[in-house]
Parts: structure tokens; C-alpha cells; sequence
């Protein structure tokens, strides 16, 4: 063989000069690894698809996980009905879901055709096309290589041989060969030399398949976030419109806007029970409960079940509860802005504090007034059995007022009433004293309580009357009757 088509250098030598910078063996190993990444990126962008790749639009958004879960929320949804938030929630999100399905379908759908189909194309079949060519003309040229030699052997007979002619006839023959091969040679290289010149020309629109790629997700999360946008209003209405919250930890307006109520459900709700079995009850408010009675107690009280009978035995748990609504509130019933002129009035002397301490209860915004006048009034009638009970005003002060008033500062809750407990039982204290003083006006105490409670059993209420002067003890008698509806059954009133 001639050295000059020796092997793969006759190769290079044959190769288009893409670039002076660049060999012919370095746009090889770029053109293999270019295939190679395209390859393993398509794969990978495969498994991230949760649609299956080359199914009909509809067959594929049954398919998609989204689409299932859709079904189950909506089938969820229907079975709770509309008397549950949860049903309706489930419901909404069903067809939200449902709806970011059908945007995924058509995202993947996209992604399928502009990115990984021609990545496919790039990866199986235009490289590989341009690569099978490289070997081919390999073949060429040790084609061309194969025939110049038998046609040089050919040259060389001819001078020592002594049948020129057959000589000269058979190099002719070879010569065309050569020929042959050689225009095979410079066509396929020239073929070679257009696609390469193809390929390196379009590594830009190759580019540009990733550039397509994160301009579909970027579409994609805009059109799901144009439907959880138009979604979350209506599931935050129905949300905000359910009555049925927790009572415990929720600000005092939020939860009375929420019930309807003038009174605070815990706060009525434990003042009746306490009425009915506790007002003799030694310690009360002082004693802790069980922890267990306790939790059971406050869950109760938050799903505004009517099973609360077993807790009538227990005036220590519903104390307990009573104490934990007042100290969970997010602001003190007195509120954090007139901590400063609660502090200031219960400073001043004897003779002047009452009326500095009713200015300042005046101040106290409607609600916050109407459930401490309830609160109040109760504690005051619960001081008058402190002979059987123990709790004077001022144990009653020293254990329920750090409930009622305290700092808006950092810290726990027992540093903060441990440095305003003085001041709040020298507030408190004088106001369950003269509670009829700071709060003339009656209060019913069985105002809403009986038809918000479906007693199962006959139960009897306190009432007090809106004139003091004509007190008088009237026991009520109410009994569920429909759909846990209490009516009346009977009064009996005696003069005392």
C-alpha cells in the first residue's frame, strides 16, 4: 500500500475542513457525545411525562394521575355531600384538578412534539446518518486504496513483461477502476463535507429545543396558576363561611361573627353547666382537672357537640375549659389596648379606683364588654356561694384574672402573668365586687344556650331578671323535640 492512502490517515486527509480549529477526529467525538447527551436527555425527559408517550389526546388525560385523583375527590365529594366542608372542598378541588389535568395533557402533548421528537430525530437518526457516512467513506477510500495498488502492480508488469499489449489493456482497465473509486471517494466525501456543514449550522435550531422546552413549562405553570388563581376564592369563601371552627384559639369576633352569637359558645356553654352543678363546688376554677376530661372537654366545645352531659359531673373540667378559652384567646378579654389604662387605674386611690377602673371598662369595644359583663356576673354569683365554695372575689381575682389581662409582650404566658398578677387582681377583683355597679344591665343567662345545645335530657336554667329589684328564681324547663329543637315544657316562678 502506498503510505499516502495508508490506513485512517488517508481518511483525514479526505475529511471536509469544517473548521482550521477544529480535527477531523475532534468533530467526530463532538458529533458521538452531541448523540449521546440528546439520547440520554430524551430519555430522561420520557420518564419525567406522566402521560403515555404516543397516545391520543383523550386516552392519555384518562391516564394521567392528575385525572384519578380528579375522579376520586369529585366521587369524595359527592358522597360526604353539601352538609360537609370537607365534600365541598373535595368537590372544588376535584374539578380543579381536573382542570390542571387537562392543561398537563396538553403541555406533555407539546413537549412531545417540539422537543422530544426532534431530539429523537437528532439522536437515532441525523447523527447516525452522518456517522454511517464517515464509515463509509472509510470503505471508500480502502476501496480506492485497494485498486491504485493492483493498478500500480499493473504499471510495473508492463515494463518488465513481455506481453505488452494484454499488459497495457489490463492497466487500463485498472486505471478506470481507480477512477471509479476515486469519484466514489470525492462524492461521498462532498456528501460528508454537506452534512457536516448541515449539522454545525443548525447546532443553533438544536439549541433552541431547550429553549422551547422551558418556554412550555413556563406556560404551562402560568395556565395551572391561572386556574388555582380563579379556584382559591371560592374554596377561601366557602372556607371563611363555615360557622363550624374551632372556638378555642380563635379571636373573640372572628368567632362570634362566625356563630352568630353575642356570647362566646365556651365561655355560655361552661357558665350553664357551672350554674346547674358547680356553684358549690370547693376550689373551683382553683382545683386543676384531669387532663384527659379536660382535652375531651375543649374538643367538645369546638365541634359544638351536643354530648356534653357527662361533664355536668366534672364542674373542676368545665372550670378548667372555661379558663383555657379565656387564656387561648389571641387578645385578653380586656384587650391589649387598655392594659396600660387598666394598669394606671387600678393605681388609684381607693376612694377614686372604682371609677377610674368603670372608665376605663367603658372603653372596652362591644364584644369584649358583653361576653366580660356575662363573665362577670356569673363570677360574682359564684362569690356569693363562697362559704361552700371558698372562692371569694379575691380567690376568684387570684386565679382567673391573669386569664382576663396581660402584657402584649414577649414571653410565656406565665412570665407575663406573673408580672401583671398583682395589678390584674387589684382590677379584677373590686370589679366582681361591684358587679352590679359596673354592669346594671340584666343578662339571660339561657338566652341562646338551650336551642344551641341538643340536650337529650329535661335540664333546668338560671335566669336572671333585668330588674334586680324585682329578683325573682325561675326554673325553665326545655326538652329536644325536633331535629334538636328545645321547647318550653314548664316555668315555675318563686319571689325571693
Amino acid at each position: 500500500y502506498s503510505p499516502y492512502f495508508n490506513n485512517m490517515y488517508a481518511l483525514t486527509l479526505y475529511l471536509p475542513k469544517i473548521s482550521s480549529c477544529m480535527s477531523c477526529a475532534q468533530i467526530e467525538r463532538r458529533m458521538e457525545l452531541v448523540r449521546v447527551v440528546s439520547h440520554n436527555t430524551h430519555k430522561k425527559m420520557v420518564s419525567c411525562l406522566q402521560g403515555h408517550i404516543g397516545a391520543e389526546a383523550e386516552k392519555r388525560h384518562k391516564k394521567l394521575p392528575l385525572t384519578a385523583l380528579s375522579q376520586a375527590m369529585t366521587e369524595g365529594g359527592s358522597q360526604l355531600g353539601e352538609d360537609s366542608l370537607i365534600g365541598k372542598m373535595m368537590e372544588v378541588c376535584g374539578d380543579a384538578e381536573n382542570r390542571l389535568a387537562s392543561e398537563l395533557m396538553q403541555h406533555e402533548l407539546q413537549i412531545e412534539k417540539d422537543v422530544l421528537d426532534p431530539l429523537s430525530q437528532l439522536a437515532e437518526v441525523e447523527i447516525p446518518n452522518i456517522l454511517k457516512q464517515r464509515k463509509q467513506l472509510a470503505k471508500l477510500v480502502l476501496d480506492y486504496d485497494s485498486a491504485r495498488a493492483r493498478w500500480l502492480q499493473a504499471t510495473k508488469s508492463i515494463i518488465s513483461g513481455t506481453n505488452t499489449q494484454a499488459l497495457t489493456a489490463k492497466a487500463d482497465l485498472l486505471k478506470e477502476e481507480v477512477d471509479e473509486a476515486m469519484n466514489k471517494v470525492e462524492l461521498c466525501k462532498d456528501q460528508l463535507a454537506a452534512d457536516m456543514y448541515s449539522f454545525f449550522s443548525k447546532e443553533g435550531d438544536y439549541a433552541h429545543y431547550f429553549v422551547t422546552l422551558l418556554e412550555a413549562q413556563a406556560d404551562y405553570h402560568r395556565k395551572s396558576l391561572t386556574v388555582l388563581e380563579t379556584v382559591l376564592p371560592t374554596i377561601q369563601a366557602q372556607q371563611d363561611s363555615w360557622t363550624e371552627k374551632p372556638a378555642f384559639g380563635t379571636g373573640l369576633d372572628e368567632h362570634l361573627k362566625r356563630s352568630g352569637r353575642e356570647i362566646a359558645l365556651p365561655i355560655e356553654a361552661c357558665v350553664m353547666m357551672l350554674l346547674e352543678t358547680g356553684m358549690k363546688e370547693e376550689g373551683l376554677f382553683r382545683i386543676a382537672a384531669g387532663a384527659s376530661k379536660l382535652k375531651k372537654l375543649k374538643a367538645a366545645l369546638d365541634c359544638s357537640t351536643s354530648q356534653l352531659e357527662e361533664f355536668y359531673s366534672d364542674p373542676h373540667a368545665v372550670a378548667g375549659a372555661l379558663k383555657s378559652y379565656l387564656r387561648e384567646l389571641p387578645e385578653p378579654l380586656m384587650t391589649f389596648q387598655l392594659y396600660d389604662e387598666w394598669i394606671q387605674a387600678s393605681r388609684q386611690d381607693p376612694d377614686k379606683r372604682l371609677q377610674a377602673l368603670w372608665v376605663v371598662c367603658d372603653k372596652l369595644p362591644k364584644n369584649n364588654k358583653n361576653n366580660l359583663r356575662y363573665l362577670v356576673k356569673f363570677l360574682a354569683k359564684l362569690a356569693q356561694e363562697s362559704e361552700q365554695n371558698k372562692m371569694t372575689p379575691s380567690n376568684i381575682s387570684i386565679v382567673l384574672g391573669p386569664n382576663l389581662l396581660w402584657a402584649k409582650t414577649e414571653g410565656s404566658l406565665a412570665e407575663m402573668a406573673a408580672a401583671t398578677s398583682v395589678h390584674v387582681v387589684a382590677i379584677v377583683e373590686p370589679i366582681i365586687q361591684h358587679a352590679d355597679w359596673f354592669f346594671p344591665e340584666g343578662r339571660s343567662w339561657v338566652s341562646s344556650i338551650a336551642a344551641y345545645f341538643h340536650h337529650t335530657s329535661t335540664r333546668c336554667f338560671w335566669w336572671i331578671p333585668e330588674n334586680p329589684k324585682d329578683l325573682f328564681i325561675q326554673f325553665l324547663f326545655f326538652k329536644v323535640i325536633k331535629d334538636g329543637w328545645c321547647a318550653f315544657i314548664a316555668s315555675w316562678k318563686k319571689t325571693v
